[in-house]
Formats: structure tokens, sequence, C-alpha cells
């Protein structure tokens, strides 16, 4: 389940220094190399979202996450190439922190966490295309976040791990996490479990 829009995603003194520490941590802890400005983007993403208001959306309907299907909608029915670009990162955004910090929850939806993974890493590769030219800084992050979009939300994982009392291991959902992203933290956590994930052979 997510949490409701009334519900505190995390409390801290110091929001921006908890995610900071705790995303460079992870970093580390699945040895992904990776550009100082994009873990910042990671860093300021999670900061943005513990404000609940720039995660759902207020509808007549009640508060609801936008579902990443009617955002692809939106930013192609765009009016200009700004608009489409704010679409897409949004998009890109919410695949990622959704994925990264609620995978779990995806599998009870018609639409599993492989989808929100090609969704997230398509709309940061568009951007990383098409941002504007005096932007190169944006285009270097937009571009490593779709290069390694699985190895990011590996990172949100061990995140949310760390910030929450762990259950027991699943070693289904691990399995069927790793096959069908390619997951190295969910490698990791198999090998730890005793067992060694090979690839189906493909006859």
């Amino acid at each position: 389940m997510f949490a409701s829009p009334s519900t505190a995603i995390i409390t801290t003194e110091n929001v921006r220094d908890y995610f900071r520490e705790s995303v460079s941590n992870a970093v580390s802890r699945q040895r992904l190399s990776a550009d100082a400005r994009t873990t910042d983007y990671v860093v300021d993403l999670l900061v943005s979202y513990t404000r609940t208001e720039r995660l759902f959306e207020t509808t007549p309907e009640g508060t609801r996450l936008t579902p990443l299907a009617m955002l692809y909608f939106e930013a192609l029915h765009s009016h200009s190439p700004a608009a489409r670009n704010r679409c897409l990162q949004r998009l890109g955004d919410l695949a990622l922190f959704i994925t990264g910090l609620f995978a779990d929850s995806l599998h009870r939806k018609l639409v599993d966490v492989d989808y929100y993974i090609a969704m997230g890493g398509n709309a940061y590769g568009y951007l990383a295309d098409n941002v504007r030219g005096d932007k190169p800084v944006a285009r270097d992050v937009f571009e490593e976040l779709s290069e390694k979009f699985v190895a990011f939300v590996d990172v949100l994982m061990d995140v949310a791990e760390q910030a929450r009392p762990a259950c027991q291991s699943d070693v289904l959902k691990l399995y069927e996490l790793w096959v069908k992203t390619g997951s190295q933290r969910a490698a990791g956590q198999l090998r730890n479990l005793g067992i060694v994930p090979m690839q189906p052979k493909v006859h």
C-alpha cells in the first residue's frame, strides 16, 4: 500500500541531510558508479515527495497518484516541448520513486514492476535527448538515470530497507524481480539466501 496523503513518509529534523546520507550509503553498498549530480537529483526527488501535495494530486474523486499512462498521454498531447518535458520528467520521477520504495505493491496491480521500469527509463531517455541545449547538466543527469534506471531502483530499495524493520524475505518475488529487471541487488539478496540466480536457457 502507498502511504496515505495524511501520513508523512519520514520524520526527521533535517530531511535533506537524512536522504543525502541514506542515498550515499546505498550507492556505496550497491557499488554503483554515479555522478554526484545524479545522486543529488535523487536526493532532491526524495525530499520533494515527503511533501504529499507534490506526490499526490487532488481530483473530484479524491486524492490519488496520477497513472503513468495518463502522464504519457498528456506528454503526447502537450502544447509545447517544455510542457511535454515536464510531463515526462514527472513520469520518470514517479516511476523511479514508486518502483524503488513500493515495488511490492505493484505485484498486486494490473501493471508490474517491469512496466514502471520501462516507462521511467524511456521517459528519462527522451529528456536526455530533448532538453534544451543550455542545460547540459540536466541532460547528463537524465542520461545516467535512463541508462542506470534499475541500479537507481536498487538504491531506493536499499534506502527503504534501511528505514523500516526487515520482514521475512519472499524468495519468489526476489527471483521474479531479478528475472524481469536484472536487478543486481535482488541477485545479491538471492545469493545471501544461498540461491545462485541463473537465467533460464533459451531454446
